[in-house]
């Protein structure tokens, strides 16, 4: 598809000031306690054109915030593509060689392939399986209402409640391309205790997904244990003290492309909920793509319409 005009609302921070971190691998910096508590992670950049999540990272270092238990690791993902973005063509920057997100099976990470992204993977695994918790900064290509991932576990839906932001939580199981990092090792496994959530924080560019971003990761660090609420108000903001009524939607099918050319029938944008059962949504290959109940809700079409590839998410929202 050509590149849309996309309006440029947010600026990349410069993010040269954390390359040395603290714990011998660049973009990854460990804050701890001293006092007992969980080990959180927070990651932005997993696509290195989504920059809300940089911008939250930053702004939390700036403020000096430090965890009042346990152990905080804040680390910026997929720096090569990050360092590739141009304002002209911004979504040429999502990743380098593959995409960054679809690599966390161990078969792949113990594999012999190589690539941009696997290395940096590989050398951030350490800290991810040190993780009891990690929340996963992301955005979205069109401006739809902000969506938190849980997963399929019970326990990541009841964080993500806990959590309280945004109103829609998404439950569901990835993609057919390979697993998330919020999938990985014990975050996927129904026996154990590591909990993870993915936040998408809007379309990638706008300011609001910076803020949503920034408010999504602090309530999620009150809520874990990390900081004190008192601690975490002055970064707040318009979302840092809001109680909306929340609402699930389930997954049930990803629609993966199998044909060398998929087109939706119309241009849609995500969260459209189609109220007949077999409504055309789009041909792969010319087989028809139907909804397969009534209400069916169409989750974060792709405009990256290739083949293996998710085109659509297909879900319900729970009563």
């Amino acid at each position: 598809m050509p590149e849309p005009n996309y309006a440029i609302e947010l600026t990349p921070p410069d993010i040269e000031p954390y390359r040395a971190g603290n714990t011998g691998v660049e973009y990854v910096t460990t804050f701890d306690s001293g006092t007992s508590g969980p080990h959180v992670l927070v990651t932005a950049l997993t696509h290195g054109n989504e920059i809300c999540g940089a911008i939250a990272l930053d702004q939390l270092f700036r403020t000096g915030l430090r965890p009042r238990r346990g152990k905080l690791t804040l680390a910026f993902d997929n720096i090569a593509a990050y360092q590739s973005f141009d304002r002209r063509v911004p979504t040429a920057s999502r990743f380098v060689d593959e995409d960054f997100n679809r690599l966390w099976a161990p078969a792949t990470l113990d594999g012999q392939r190589q690539s941009t992204e696997l290395a940096r993977a590989r050398v951030l695994r350490p800290f991810v399986d040190a993780a009891d918790f990690l929340l996963d900064i992301h955005s979205m290509q069109y401006a739809t209402a902000p969506l938190m991932l849980a997963g399929t576990l019970d326990r990541s839906l009841a964080l993500a409640r806990r959590v309280g932001i945004p109103e829609l939580i998404m439950c569901d199981a990835g993609h057919a391309a390979g697993p998330r990092m919020r999938d990985y090792g014990g975050f996927g496994e129904p026996t154990s205790p590591k909990t993870a959530l993915l936040i998408e924080a809007g379309q990638h560019w706008e300011r609001r997904a910076a803020e949503v971003a920034t408010d999504v990761m602090l309530r999620f660090l009150i809520t874990v244990g990390t900081f004190a609420r008192e601690d975490a108000r002055p970064l707040g903001g318009p979302d840092f003290d809001a109680h909306p009524r929340q609402r699930t939607i389930q997954v049930t099918e990803a629609v993966t492309i199998t044909g060398a050319s998929f087109e939706f029938v119309q241009n849609f944008r995500g969260l459209e909920v189609l109220p007949e059962k077999g409504t055309l949504i789009g041909r792969d290959d010319g087989r028809e793509v139907r909804t397969p109940y009534d209400n069916c809700v169409l989750i974060m079409p792709s405009r990256r319409l290739v083949k293996g590839q998710t085109a659509v998410r297909l879900g319900r929202y729970l009563a």
